[in-house]
């Protein structure tokens, strides 16, 4: 007998059946803003992570050296992939390039709560449009994603901020100041005690009266206190910025649930402007939903020409968490709609009947395992058949099939010749 990995999920078929549900209705709605589905590799080189993020990264990969002795990982994450892709065919491509998949990531984590060492993640991104309209569609797409599973503002809220006005406040103390550093402590600020978050805000330059003013700031998200506070270029253009794509969210229909979080920060590094995370506005799901942002310098890191870009990544995980305790997650019972059930030497017919009802894009199934009528009827009721269409050798002998409503126990006999015939849904009540 052998245990299943730490962090890795079986989805045995009624739990798979909720979860294709939920994608397929996450993706319909990518496809109904024109965003085009990827394919991407499972394994990368791992340098596209060790290059940027330093060798110590490796701790959370799973990644080894392959047989021809390439350092090589198991993708931990889409956006430097789409990267890679967006370069390799940069001049080829129509701007802006919108693309959506959903796949499997691995990281050598602590296992908790909406995360595992394996997960799945929808991810949607446009490279090529700077304008706020580009940030607003993306927050668009992910409350009509949301909503469309069911959910509705009180469920869900996006938290919204932007990395120029914590970089440009951190600008204007007196002070050798590690941005990254603040930001990163900012990005863990809901986890720690006020007293752990100022400590870290010390350890990234400021002293500890600055960081208290640096806290109540932010905490208040007052966009004209934060330009009063840091009257420069940076501060000022980046809350304008936050605005124009507030009110381009406002048009496209999401700005209702947009809260701005000056808190909010992103802790990767790549992030360049307008950043966004979704939470459980019940507090129940002790993470965030997922998150997003703009990474307008990223394409050109890989050895692109400059080309902005923002996108988002709904982790299926901590989404299913958010739909079950809204109670929109699907039944994750097994549905079919007949059941051919078969007695005696009747398979050509109830082949034919089978072949028939699928044709018409019903879920339908058949005895393969030669079980006895009492058998297979049992079977058909614990994969919830609604309706069992019986093929016996005395009912072929009049020409008929029995047809039997799963629900109420009735059956009746229909003509052979006529099931299904022209209907394209034939059930008990078109010939009881």
């Amino acid at each position: 007998m052998y245990d299943r990995i730490k962090g890795f999920r079986d989805f045995y078929p009624g739990e798979m059946a909720a979860r294709r549900a939920t994608i397929d209705t996450v993706e319909e709605t990518a496809r109904r803003y024109g965003f085009r589905e990827i394919g991407t590799p499972a394994l990368e080189r791992a340098e596209m992570w060790t290059d940027k993020s330093g060798d110590d990264i490796v701790e959370e990969l799973y990644a080894f050296e392959d047989q021809g002795g390439r350092h090589v990982t198991l993708t931990p994450e889409l956006t430097p992939t789409v990267a890679r892709m967006v370069v390799a065919k940069q001049q080829e491509l129509s701007k802006p390039i919108k693309w959506f998949s959903t796949r499997p990531f691995w990281r050598y984590e602590q296992v908790q709560q909406g995360r595992q060492r394996e997960f799945y993640q929808t991810n949607v991104d446009i490279f090529g449009s700077s304008e706020p309209e580009a940030d607003a569609e993306i927050l668009a797409w992910a409350a009509d994603a949301l909503t469309n599973l069911g959910l509705t503002g009180d469920h869900f809220e996006f938290r919204i901020s932007h990395r120029d006005i914590l970089g440009g406040v951190l600008e204007t103390y007196d002070a050798e100041i590690d941005i990254d550093d603040a930001i990163r402590a900012v990005d863990k600020s809901d986890k720690l005690s006020t007293a752990e978050y100022h400590d870290l805000l010390v350890e990234a330059g400021l002293d500890y009266d600055q960081a208290a003013a640096f806290d109540d700031l932010i905490a208040d998200g007052d966009l004209e206190a934060v330009k009063a506070f840091a009257d420069t270029e940076r501060v000022t253009d980046a809350v304008d910025n936050l605005q124009h794509v507030l009110d381009a969210a406002a048009d496209f229909g999401a700005r209702e649930y947009c809260t701005i979080s000056l808190e909010t920060a992103r802790g990767l590094d790549y992030y360049t402007g307008v950043v966004f995370e979704c939470f459980d506005s019940a507090g129940e799901v002790s993470r965030s939903i997922f998150g997003g942002g703009r990474y307008d310098d990223l394409i050109e890191s890989f050895g692109g020409q400059p080309t902005p870009a923002v996108g988002v990544a709904p982790g299926h995980a901590t989404l299913a968490l958010l739909c079950q305790r809204a109670g929109v997650w699907p039944d994750e019972e097994i549905r079919t709609d007949y059941y051919v059930l078969q007695i005696g030497d009747t398979r050509t017919e109830a082949a034919r009947v089978a072949r028939d009802l699928r044709g018409r894009g019903h879920v339908v199934e058949t005895d393969v395992a030669g079980r006895s009528f009492g058998s297979q009827l049992n079977y058909a009721d614990s994969i919830n058949a609604e309706t069992v269409v019986i093929v016996g050798e005395q009912d072929l002998e009049n020409d008929e099939v029995t047809i039997k409503d799963m629900e109420s126990g009735d059956q009746t006999q229909a003509p052979i010749d006529e099931f299904p015939g022209d209907r394209e849904r034939p059930t008990y009540e078109d010939f009881a």
